[in-house]
């Protein structure tokens, strides 16, 4: 479908014998139910509030509830070829089945993420900047696997060195020209480094001073400002400053938030602005701040540029990390109880951390995996260790407290480097996957170093015992994941390391897939 006609039948829908208008109505009063947001989507809260979307970006799910195009394009590493990733139906969710069968065999990265206002304001690979040369790596395209209203899903998982922009937009606001905007993220996926954020910046890729952009940041940076607590926190970041209140530093009444799923917005105009924040999945939004612009030089008047950046900074610093699922920037300055109809909205999609059922290698599933060595070993499963990011096998029973559980609990997920193998994240730490570095075993978020994906990535096969499955590394073809020592390597059978003892081989990298502990 063009652009042209999908946003005619957007202008039909809208103004059709007054039925959107009356839901519109209901929204903004706080009354949105399942059913409602099955009608409409967070821009047409928007347009009938009279502050319309002039960006709209989400690889989950349609922002219009006429909306029938692409959500975003991935690109295969097999053969370089792309393919756009489209709706189910028009106004629904993304068909992640269509990912999953073009990507079959191989990994894929995310190359564009489509604006669904008809705007042009796509989002491709950020090039290089004043903090940082470029071009920016691009998402792996499996490493933020969901569901929304119980449709699988992927999002944009930012490791460090992930970016995207957009420098020539077309009506995104400059100057001190009123702007809102929100973004849904994952609220346990964040670092320090500058600067996860989704929002307006520079156009020349460059810090040219206070007040030139404005965006939403999520993190726990403290080197520019923060809230209470120990962070993560929502704040905006107007360029050498991540404000979360009036003044530079630290603002008390900007909560530490880590929802799985967290609503984040951010809205400013003439000497006005305001940071507002929530779960994604209930409940409404709290206010952390609202009030005039922050009491130093240069953010009053502001002096916006118009780009738009998803993952880091104005000047390309890119050495933060997290994952963005859904957002969009409007014109003009949001009212509150739109924005508490689109928080409705939000919550009602559904959106949750897309694993189901249990005690199978089907991606999805979530699984415990028992060690069959014996007598040593037997009941022992494959778990994190509470204290660091090691991996181990420790004895696991119905009495073991719920903490040890829920570590050896894993939710299997298509192979980050090869879909047709297997990755395994942890349950209870979302977005933190197992992968090897120098052989040992360890569960972290993707560092953006580059080997991540095929780190983290096993092929399972029969039990080199003849019993349960083994797991090949997908880079190191000759190693399995082992167990010695009570710590987890990949190891040979036979060769230079401690681990790759020939003496119990077969059956330490042997596992039984079992129905999960957590």
């Amino acid at each position: 479908m063009t652009t042209r006609s999908w946003r005619s039948r957007a202008r039909r829908a809208l103004t059709a014998v007054g039925t959107t208008a009356v839901l519109a109505a209901g929204l903004l009063a706080g009354t949105a139910t399942t059913s409602q947001a099955a009608t409409q989507g967070p821009c047409d809260i928007y347009a009938a509030g009279s502050t319309p979307c002039v960006a709209a970006h989400s690889t989950t799910r349609a922002l219009y509830g006429a909306y029938g195009g692409p959500l975003y394009q991935v690109r295969r590493a097999s053969d370089g070829a792309t393919r756009d990733i489209g709706l189910l139906s028009t106004g629904g969710y993304a068909d992640a089945a269509a990912q999953d069968s073009f990507c079959a065999g191989t990994g894929c990265v995310i190359t564009v993420i489509y604006d669904q206002s008809g705007k042009g304001n796509h989002l491709t690979q950020a090039p290089g900047g004043g903090a940082a040369g470029g071009p920016d790596n691009l998402a792996n395209a499996f490493e933020a696997p969901v569901t929304v209203a119980g449709h699988r899903a992927y999002g944009v998982y930012v490791a460090p060195g992930t970016g995207y922009r957009n420098n020539r937009t077309n009506g995104i606001a400059t100057g001190d020209q009123p702007e809102g905007m929100y973004a849904i993220f994952d609220g346990t996926h964040f670092n320090g480094g500058c600067c996860f954020d989704y929002g307006n910046a520079e156009t020349n890729n460059l810090d040219t001073g206070n007040g030139h952009m404005e965006a939403l940041y999520f993190g726990d940076n403290r080197s520019w400002g923060s809230g209470s607590g120990n962070g993560p926190w929502v704040m905006a970041d107007l360029e050498n400053g991540l404000f979360s209140g009036v003044n530079r530093g630290s603002n008390a009444n900007d909560p530490s938030v880590d929802h799985r799923f967290l609503t984040a917005m951010l809205k400013g105009a003439p000497n006005r602005w305001a940071l507002r924040g929530g779960d994604a999945r209930s409940g409404g939004l709290s206010t952390f701040y609202s009030g005039v612009r922050p009491n130093a030089t240069g953010y009053d008047p502001m002096h916006k540029e118009g780009a738009i950046i998803l993952g880091i900074g104005g000047d390309n610093s890119k050495w933060a990390q997290g994952t963005f699922y859904e957002g969009v920037m409007t014109q003009g300055y949001p009212s509150d109880a739109t924005e508490n109809a689109v928080q409705a909205n939000i919550t009602a999609a559904g959106y949750d951390s897309g694993s189901s059922g249990t005690g199978t290698l089907t991606p999805g599933s979530r699984i415990s995996l028992r060690a069959t060595t014996a007598p040593c070993c037997t009941s022992h499963y494959l778990r994190h260790n509470d204290t660091d990011s090691k991996v181990v096998i420790s004895g696991t029973t119905s009495s073991s407290p719920a903490a040890d559980k829920a570590g050896a609990t894993w939710i299997v997920r298509a192979g980050l480097a090869n879909s047709s193998c297997l990755s395994f994240e942890s349950a209870d730490r979302p977005g933190r996957f197992l992968h090897h570095y120098d052989y040992e075993l360890y569960l972290d978020f993707d560092n953006g170093a580059g080997t991540f994906a095929q780190d983290a990535t096993f092929c399972p096969a029969r039990g080199n015992s003849g019993v349960g499955t083994s797991f090949q590394s997908a880079n190191f073809p000759a190693k399995y994941l082992r167990h010695y020592d009570y710590t987890a390597y990949i190891a040979g059978n036979g060769g230079s390391n401690r681990w790759d003892s020939s003496a119990s081989w077969a059956a330490d990298t042997s596992w039984l897939v079992a129905q999960p502990w957590g």
